[in-house]
C-alpha cells in the first residue's frame, strides 16, 4: 500500500491534541497530508517549548534578581548590626551615675556655660549622651553629664543612645568618652579612682589600670591627690585647681607642720576672693617664720654690748651678760638689784 493510500485511512480526529474537523464554512486550513500535519505538529510543540523556556528564563532572572535584592539586604544589615538606637528622653528619668567622675563644680565653669549657650542655639544636644537603663523605667548615665545637666536647665529632652553596660564596661567606656574630650583634673581622677577601689569593682591600681589602659604609676599618682587631708583641698578655691607637682611637697607639710599647716589653710578660708591656687600651694607648703611673742632689749656700755634683756608677752623673761662682765662682785651686786626689784 503507497503513503498516499496509507494516510488517507489515518483518522486525524484520534490523535493527541487534535481536534475534531469543525463543519464550518471556513476555508480549510488543516494539513491534508500525514507529513504535513506531522510537521505542524512539531512546528506547535517547538513553539510550547519555546514559550515555556522564555516563560523559564523570566523565572530565572526574576530569582536572581531577588537573590541580588536579599546580598544587599544582607551586606546593609552587617553595616547596621552593631549600631545602637538615639532617643529623645526627659531628663527627668535620667540618674547621675553612681560612678560619676564630674565634680559638680565643673557646672559652673566658663566652659560649662558655652557648652549650654552651644546646646541652646542648637535647640539640643548634637552629640548624644549614653545611658543603660536601670530600675522604674529610669536611665543611669554612661557618660555625659554635663550634656545632661546643660539639657536640664533649658527643659530639653536630651538626645541619648541606650545600651546595656555592667558596671565595668561602664566605668571603661566613661573613663574613655572623659579622656577624649574635657579631661578630668587630676584631684577628680583620684577621687574617682579611690571610689572605684574602695567599691570592689578592682581588686588592686594594676587591674585598674590595666582595663582603662593607663600606667600604674599615673593611677597611683592620681590616688594619691585623693588623699591630701580634706581640710588642704578647701583652702584653694576648687579642688579642680590642684596638680599632681603640689602633691608631695603639700603631704610633707602635713607630716612636718601639721598645725601649722592647718592654720595656714584656715587664713586661707577667710580671705575674699581667695588667692589663685598658684598662691595658695607656695602659702600652703612653705613652713611660716613665728610670730613674735617677745621683744629684746640690749645694754651697750662704751660702744660695747654687755647685757641682753629677752622679754616675753606674759612680763617674763631672761637677762644674759656678754663674757668677761660678770666677776664675784658684780654677780653679788646683781643680786642684790633683783632682790630690791622682786620687793
Amino acid at each position: 500500500m503507497s503513503i498516499r493510500d496509507k494516510a488517507s485511512k489515518i483518522n486525524f480526529g484520534m490523535l493527541p491534541g487534535v481536534a475534531a474537523p469543525e463543519t464550518t464554512d471556513k476555508v480549510e486550513t488543516r494539513p491534508k497530508t500525514a507529513p504535513g500535519f506531522l510537521m505542524a505538529h512539531a512546528v506547535n510543540q517547538k513553539s510550547d517549548l519555546l514559550r515555556e523556556n522564555e516563560t523559564l528564563k523570566e523565572q530565572v532572572q526574576d530569582l536572581s534578581a531577588a537573590a541580588s535584592r536579599v546580598k544587599e539586604l544582607q551586606e546593609e544589615a552587617k553595616v547596621w548590626e552593631n549600631a545602637k538606637v538615639t532617643r529623645l528622653i526627659d531628663t527627668a528619668l535620667i540618674v547621675r551615675s553612681r560612678w560619676a567622675n564630674r565634680d559638680p563644680k565643673h557646672f559652673e565653669t566658663v566652659q560649662f556655660q558655652q557648652l549650654k549657650l552651644e546646646i541652646e542655639n542648637s535647640g539640643g544636644n548634637v552629640v548624644p549622651i549614653k545611658v543603660r537603663p536601670v530600675a522604674d523605667g529610669k536611665y543611669e548615665i554612661v557618660y555625659g553629664h554635663r550634656r545632661h545637666e546643660a539639657c536640664r536647665q533649658l527643659g530639653l529632652e536630651v538626645l541619648a543612645l541606650v545600651d546595656n553596660l555592667d558596671d565595668v564596661g561602664l566605668f571603661v567606656e566613661m573613663e574613655r568618652e572623659n579622656r577624649n574630650r574635657d579631661d578630668l583634673s587630676p584631684w577628680e581622677k583620684g577621687v574617682w579612682y579611690q571610689s572605684i577601689l574602695k567599691r570592689g569593682l578592682f581588686p588592686s591600681h594594676r587591674k585598674l589600670a590595666d582595663a582603662i589602659g593607663l600606667d600604674q604609676s599615673t593611677v597611683s599618682r592620681a590616688i594619691t591627690i585623693a588623699e591630701l587631708p580634706q581640710q588642704v583641698v578647701d583652702a584653694f578655691a576648687s579642688p579642680l585647681d590642684l596638680q599632681y607637682r603640689w602633691t608631695a611637697p603639700l603631704l610633707n607639710a602635713w607630716t612636718t607642720d601639721k598645725s601649722g599647716l592647718l592654720q595656714r589653710a584656715e587664713e586661707l578660708k577667710l580671705k575674699n576672693p581667695r588667692p589663685n591656687a598658684a598662691a595658695v600651694f607656695s602659702f600652703l607648703a612653705s613652713p611660716q617664720a613665728p610670730k613674735q611673742d617677745s621683744h629684746k632689749k640690749e645694754v651697750f656700755v662704751g660702744g660695747q654690748k654687755i647685757a641682753s634683756l629677752q622679754i616675753d608677752k606674759n612680763g617674763g623673761g631672761s637677762l644674759s651678760f656678754s663674757k668677761g662682765v660678770l666677776s664675784e662682785a658684780r654677780v653679788q651686786k646683781l643680786l642684790k638689784f633683783l632682790e630690791d626689784i622682786a620687793k
